[in-house]
């Protein structure tokens, strides 16, 4: 653990050494970068220094017992070595549990893909207020959401919807959203008041690394066209929207939200990358693999892993069998008491193996 930290606080000091330098406050991309990094290293480093000063301060009272002999002296010198002792076990706790949540996917940004199941109209309603679900979490938790690509629909939902999330633990968090969600209730376009049942599914993919991904541009097919929209006054002129297939697997990613080609193509080419890093991480580890595919499935009914009942106020999490009656509170984004129990979930299994 000691060497862990060491090497934690040694790269501490190199980034904020970094931070420092001409180069890196010129170049705004790599200064955002350092500064995030910097922000994930401190609560880490903060706690080993608080360690070792109580190790410090440990020693040099046992050095002084050694000394004194005035008994009130050595009565509140043993007394201060006890709550020094209580306060070294708090700080390791605390210590472990940091290092044992970081993994090499904490830190990572996101993108965030949800689209319409089996209900129709309803479904895509659904999608879209699972797309304002994260974002209000988002929001509480001060991370940054940015839009990447979307297909409304007229009654304002989305047949699907991709968008990016930046912040601290965003990943190991929204990692376990992957999955069809399931939603009851009485549709707004029934007239006769019945209770139905539609899905949408969520897939959350890490934004690769520059190291970690090169894509080769001759297995690309880049092609440009007049985005849909609403019309008027600001209906596309020109060929913005742009489609991106990758031809060794076939994946196809398009954007057109914004007005400018290189624009949407930058953001298509995210898609792009994220999705095929995550196609090469299922095949370089199947079981994950497997795993990931029975959550996403098809978007059939059968297929959940949360179930969102409005006549009941309640939502269940099937994975972890907990259950909430605190709808519209987890609709508006307070999603930290089922995150807190899939994390425990996750680690445990991750203990017995």
């Amino acid at each position: 653990m000691i060497d862990k930290l060491e090497k934690i606080e040694a790269r501490y000091q190199e980034v904020e050494r970094l931070l420092a330098t001409s180069e890196v406050l010129a170049d705004s991309e790599q200064l955002n970068k350092l500064a995030k990094e910097l922000s994930d290293l401190k609560e880490p480093v903060y706690l080993y220094r608080d360690y070792k000063k109580l190790i410090r301060d440990t020693v040099d009272l046992e050095g002084m017992l050694k000394e004194k002999h005035d008994n009130e002296f050595v009565d509140l010198a043993k007394k201060e070595l006890a709550d020094l002792k209580s306060n070294k076990q708090v700080l390791e706790d605390k210590i472990k549990e940091v290092l044992k949540t970081e993994d090499k996917d904490s830190g990572r940004d996101v993108i965030v893909e949800i689209r319409q199941g089996t209900g129709g109209l309803e479904a895509a309603l659904f999608a879209a207020d699972l797309y304002r679900m994260y974002t209000k979490y988002a929001g509480i938790k001060g991370w940054t959401v940015e839009s990447m690509s979307g297909h409304p629909t007229e009654l304002g939902g989305f047949k699907e919807v991709v968008f990016s999330v930046k912040g601290r633990d965003a990943f190991r968090r929204l990692k376990f959203e992957s999955g069809v969600h399931r939603v009851q209730r009485v549709p707004n376009t029934e007239a006769q008041g019945r209770i139905h049942t539609s899905t949408a599914t969520v897939v959350v993919l890490s934004e690769p690394k520059e190291v970690e991904l090169v894509i080769n541009p001759n297995d690309l097919r880049i092609d440009t066209y007049r985005s849909s929209g609403p019309g008027g006054q600001h209906m596309q002129k020109s060929d913005s929207a742009v489609r991106i297939t990758h031809l060794p697997t076939n994946t196809v990613v398009a954007c057109q939200d914004e007005r400018s080609q290189l624009k949407n193509k930058n953001k298509a080419m995210r898609i792009l990358s994220a999705k095929l890093l995550d196609m090469k991480q299922q095949e370089e580890v199947k079981k994950m693999s497997e795993a990931r595919k029975s959550q996403i499935g098809t978007g059939d009914r059968s297929e959940k892993i949360r179930t969102y009942n409005y006549p009941d106020r309640r939502v269940t999490d099937h994975r972890v069998n907990l259950t909430s009656y605190q709808l519209e509170a987890i609709l508006e984004g307070d999603l930290e008491e089922f995150f807190e129990a899939l994390l425990k979930a996750a680690e445990e299994k991750t203990s017995q193996v």
